[in-house]
């Protein structure tokens, strides 16, 4: 059975309404025009949004304990982790549909915009589907097991868009041009709308994040069945992905470690979500085991050069 949530219709609300500013404000006042985003600006904007998850588990902790603060910061964590990972998916995205740099924080803007609503309803449905049927918890911890198990056989293997079913569906059925115009998803031409490749990034990204959600989501519920603990820790993580990918971009193939360090993190989470009725993982534990994992991936990665990549074929991208 769920817990009762700390959230209150005020706090939802509130949380909303802040989400709704901080992107009114990057994309109506920080970034309205078009432009190339520097090491510096992703930088600064990287430590703005992990100061304000802080300040927000401050604010758990004071509010409704410590126990609550611990399950927020780990399931941030463990979202942040991932999204590395989906990091490196969307620049692969970008490099293949030669998107101009001026243009990628704008796609990124509204594909993340796409993401939060996508996650709020999954987020939503997930937990009225654990507090009606407890035996589900069971089949989200087997299916995190899983996915660990694909994630490690994946490692060293290269995604390409091309062979998205998504992308091929897009460009047989939806009337497109082959060229960018500017910031437009779609343009008239000859008295009808027609799609521009900027579109056709948007939407391939939005179904990429929707795979990575699939995975993400089960992971975070394995923490705390704390419905606003989950939506808020993986929004704020979700928030501060723009930025952490114009600071990652260009040295991402150094954590070649860390998609290990990440399928260990889904494996420790799945045998935690099954094992729950007859063992809890106090909570400070499991925040450590994750932190050191990911920690273990991370400097095993700066320390050992990468190694030779495989040479199966590569993982689609597409959902299964």
């Amino acid at each position: 059975m769920i817990a009762s949530s700390v959230g209150t219709p005020a706090l939802w609300l509130g949380f909303t309404a802040f989400v709704v500013v901080m992107l009114a404000l990057d994309l109506g006042v920080f970034h309205r025009r078009a432009h190339v985003v520097g090491v510096r600006e992703a930088a600064i904007w990287s430590a703005v949004w992990i100061g304000l998850a802080m300040l927000f588990a401050g604010g758990i902790h004071m509010r409704f304990g410590a126990e609550r603060a611990v399950e927020f910061v780990t399931g941030y964590l463990i979202e942040k982790a991932l999204s590395v990972d989906n990091i490196f998916v969307i620049l692969v995205i970008l490099s293949y549909f030669a998107v101009p740099r001026s243009l990628h924080h704008r796609v990124l803007f509204w594909g993340i915009l796409g993401a939060l609503i996508m996650r709020a309803a999954f987020i939503l449905a997930g937990a009225a589907i654990l507090a009606r049927f407890h035996w589900v918890s069971y089949a989200l911890g087997g299916f995190l097991l899983v996915t660990a198990v694909k994630l490690f056989r994946s490692q060293g293997l290269e995604p390409h868009p091309e062979r998205n079913f998504v992308v091929r569906a897009f460009r047989r059925l939806v009337p497109s041009v082959a060229e960018f115009h500017g910031a437009q998803f779609v343009v008239r031409q000859a008295g009808r709308l027609v799609a521009t490749p900027l579109l056709l990034v948007l939407v391939t990204i939005e179904v990429t994040d929707l795979v990575f959600a699939v995975d993400s989501i089960p992971a975070i519920f394995a923490v705390t069945d704390d419905p606003f603990i989950v939506y808020t820790s993986n929004i704020f993580a979700v928030l501060g992905l723009r930025s952490l990918f114009f600071l990652l971009a260009g040295i991402l193939d150094r954590f070649h470690y860390l998609k290990l360090g990440l399928a260990a993190v889904l494996f420790f989470v799945g045998l935690k979500m099954l094992a729950a009725d007859w063992y809890e993982v106090p909570r400070g534990l499991s925040l450590g085991v994750i932190a050191a994992l990911l920690g273990a991936s991370i400097g095993a990665s700066l320390l050992r050069r990468a190694p030779e990549p495989l040479p199966r074929g590569p993982r689609d991208l597409a959902p299964p």
